[in-house]
């Protein structure tokens, strides 16, 4: 995994490239500008526990934290928060909610699944009329975080950056979600911005996590940044100049002690028995008789695939998730819930990073994080075609 000197860490970049934040939740973006040489004027977050992370950690001590509604941030407050002009910006970066572009506000929608498990032999059948679901194609747009795509095209034009970074969910593709995704490239190019639009993995950049986002990379004029190179491979053969990927027992070693025992780690209730005897890196379906265990407890393809989920040491995690239910894994190959300090570790944050608020709160901000390495990686593209042309009137 990328460490960073604690000193360059925990110190402000006082010099560094100017930029805004937008729906900063934990930090994540920051702290990848911060590692690319940036530096975050000022940051809008509606969240109150996430403020308190961003102003918890010393890369954050000089910007100015906006616990707002960004639908009433005018453009113009923004850059008086962050004492800039129009124009005089960097960056603006930021990832607005992505609930409603996700796999399962789509997948749900039509009730297949439902129906499938009842038709299955041997279910029970229902004494009442058979549950009715209504078909339909999920539209996210009557999802009023939908929105939020175009409050960040309103800071852009209000800004004026000379380039920008926005981050989503891949299923912002899907083709329920595109004609919004579609929409906002169609209105930052007619904003005048160039765009490369990059479908990234985390651990091709050195996270210990597959997790997957998109990410629009934007330069203000006639040529669009390159997209990052991956730093590590996914298969198992060394290919040219590129690292193996990180494992999740290089992540989570350091923090493996008894002095960082949680009690909420601790795995009781209905299905601890049925964890305990999946090896790692399987799910449920280790106990189906599609698995070939001898007296299966479940049926393979009945439930989620995260369903008692478990990491296997050698290997990157699967994507943390920010709202698990209580047997969404991934869970540690030691049959346990993974540790704050550990959820943390695979998304690439240093152990130095603080977090604030109740356990709940804390993973909903690391699993709605972008990896730091992975940001810094996209920002750095588009930092790079700006050196010695970024406009400060404060300098």
């Amino acid at each position: 995994m990328t460490t960073t000197p604690k000193k360059r860490l925990l110190q402000p970049n006082m010099s560094g490239a100017p930029a805004l934040s937008v729906f900063s939740g934990a930090g994540g973006l920051d702290l990848g500008l911060h590692l690319a040489g940036g530096r975050s004027l000022a940051c809008i977050e509606f969240d109150r526990d996430c403020i308190a992370t961003l102003g918890a950690n010393r890369t954050l001590s000089q910007t100015a934290l906006l616990q707002r509604d960004i639908r009433e941030v005018p453009a113009s407050e923004f850059l008086a928060a962050s004492g800039s002009k129009k124009s005089e910006v960097a960056l603006l970066i930021g990832g607005p909610p992505c609930q409603p572009f996700s796999k399962a506000a789509y997948w749900t929608s039509t009730g297949e699944e439902a129906r499938r498990r009842e038709s299955l032999p041997g279910r029970i059948k229902r004494t009442a009329e058979p549950k009715s679901y209504r078909r339909r194609t999920f539209d996210p747009s009557i999802d009023p975080r939908s929105e939020m795509i175009n409050e960040y095209l309103r800071m852009l034009s209000g800004v004026r950056p000379a380039g920008f970074v926005f981050e989503n969910v891949m299923s912002i593709r899907h083709p329920s979600s595109k004609p919004l995704f579609d929409a906002f490239l169609a209105a930052a190019t007619k904003l005048g911005y160039a765009m490369t639009v990059s479908e990234l993995n985390a651990a091709e950049f050195g996270v210990p996590q597959l997790r997957k986002r998109i990410f629009v990379a934007g330069l203000r004029g006639k040529h669009a940044p390159a997209p990052p190179r991956p730093t590590h491979s996914l298969t198992q053969e060394r290919v040219l100049h590129l690292k193996k990927v990180v494992s999740v027992e290089a992540a989570l070693e350091p923090f493996g002690g008894d002095s960082y025992f949680e009690k909420e780690e601790v795995i009781t209730g209905r299905y601890a028995d049925h964890l305990h005897e999946i090896p790692p890196g399987w799910n449920y379906k280790a106990l189906s008789a599609w698995a070939g265990h001898p007296n299966p407890s479940f049926e393979a393809e009945t439930r989620f695939w995260h369903f008692l989920l478990k990491l296997h040491p050698e290997k990157p995690s699967w994507t943390i998730a920010a709202s698990p239910g209580p047997w969404t894994g991934p869970f540690h190959w030691k049959t346990r819930r993974l540790r704050i300090p550990e959820l943390a570790a695979l998304q690439a944050f240093p152990k130095e990073y603080v977090f604030t608020g109740v356990r709940r709160s804390i993973q909903r901000q690391i699993g709605n994080a972008v990896p730091p390495v992975l940001a810094q990686r996209v920002i750095e593209t588009v930092l790079a075609p700006l050196e010695g042309r970024i406009s400060n009137a404060a300098a």
